[in-house]
């Protein structure tokens, strides 16, 4: 407990000092003489608007448009604090632009929009596309975000992504996809998966890995009431789609009895060491629940020696963190001049993060974990965050997805 208060209050003071907050503006032309004001503002900012009021698309040359994502949400759904509201939620979007300028060089402006009306939210997006080069959709609840996003995608000609989907079940995917081929080479058309929460991440990953080539039957989706099935009187149309024949075997325990994959996006310490003792040989387990994952992998390891375990915390190997992706499908998305961010786009940054963890790794990535030697097994499904090699090959991958499919405008 003492070291967690000290974490708490190192926290609150890193937030704090020397300056409150974690982001800021910086200048990026001189400003020291009369002729670089006369540059920067009147009379010579006047050239640049008269071309832009010509062709729009001017802007992405004379101004950062192209450059700056903008970080919106309303609070609705914070990392595991739930619905804390727009101003509670800053300091989560300002890191979420500090990572954006850290890992991939992009600039970011976070907005916090006081619009728990999904309508309104939208309306207040769309008036600010003149202002940033793509949208970065963050903690909004389900399921209102995904008619969000689903609106904002029609309505906006620059890329829309809520990162909470995206971001998570490109991870997820990479993660499942290089664990399924070191257990036995077994394919994704084969596995039955058991996924434990139904909410933003859940159903967008389970929808990335159905266009992967997973069978949607063989997708087990758990929501606070236990096994999704036809039969529920009440069932929002994101959850539809993975409802099972009604049974009355609907607890986790009964559900995942002979399953290839546990899914976790739920809550800590769901998932005993009976359960998993009744997987199928092989078994994968992600367990993505913050702090406390659902199963600790300690007791993991105790109960079958065969698992391979991945989890949502950096103290552990496998952490599957949507910092691996976007920060580097936005930057792939300006850099092309993509109106959206589609299937194609994510597939490509899924078999980048695939195929990064078998080439060797760095001594930069070996120093910043402290370890002697790291190669693809087990341990290392996914490649590691301070991996310096994400942005140019993921940047590069998601530039030919967005080219080949016609998103591309550059």
């Amino acid at each position: 407990m003492a070291i967690e208060q000290d974490i708490y209050e190192a926290a609150l003071d890193y937030h704090e000092f020397p300056v409150p907050g974690k982001i800021g503006t910086s200048l990026i032309k001189p400003g020291a003489t009369q002729l670089d004001l006369s540059l920067a503002y009147s009379p010579g900012v006047a050239e640049p608007c008269r071309l832009i009021a010509q062709d729009p698309s001017a802007a992405y040359r004379y101004t950062r448009k192209g450059h700056v994502v903008a970080v919106i949400s309303n609070g609705s759904a914070v990392l595991g604090l739930g619905n804390i509201g727009p101003l509670a939620s800053k300091p989560v979007m300002e890191g979420k632009v500090f990572l954006f300028h850290l890992f991939s060089g992009l600039d970011g402006v976070d907005l916090e929009l006081d619009a728990s009306d999904p309508d309104r939210f939208i309306d207040v997006v769309c008036a600010l596309e003149p202002s940033f080069g793509a949208i970065n959709l963050e903690d909004i609840k389900a399921p209102e975000c995904f008619y969000i996003e689903k609106e904002l995608k029609k309505r906006l000609s620059i890329p829309v992504m809520h990162d909470d989907q995206h971001g998570t079940a490109m991870t997820i995917a990479a993660a499942l996809e290089n664990a399924l081929e070191l257990q036995n080479n077994k394919e994704l058309s084969d596995i039955k998966l058991v996924c434990i929460g139904a909410g933003a991440a859940g159903i967008a990953s389970m929808d990335l890995l159905v266009a992967r080539g997973m069978k949607k039957e063989n997708i087990f989706m758990l929501d606070s009431k236990g096994l999704i099935t036809t039969d529920r009187q009440v069932l929002p149309e994101h959850k539809q789609r993975y409802a099972q024949a009604s049974t009355d075997k609907t607890s986790l325990a009964d559900v995942i009895e002979g399953k290839d994959v546990f899914v976790g996006l739920s809550r800590g310490n769901l998932l005993d060491e009976s359960m998993l003792q009744s997987m199928a040989s092989g078994p994968i387990v992600l367990a993505m629940a913050n702090p406390e994952p659902e199963i600790m992998p300690e007791k993991a390891f105790a109960a079958r020696s065969d698992v391979i375990m991945a989890t949502g915390r950096s103290d552990y190997p496998n952490q599957v963190n949507n910092v691996l992706c976007f920060p580097y499908i936005f930057r792939g998305a300006l850099e092309s001049g993509a109106t959206c961010i589609n299937n194609e786009m994510m597939f490509a940054v899924v078999d980048a993060l695939k195929e990064l963890v078998h080439e060797p790794v760095t001594e930069d990535v070996l120093k910043s974990y402290n370890l002697t030697e790291l190669s693809f097994g087990k341990d290392y499904i996914l490649p590691k965050p301070t991996d310096k090699r994400l942005n140019e090959k993921l940047t590069q991958a998601v530039i030919k997805a967005a080219r080949a499919s016609g998103v591309a405008r550059s």
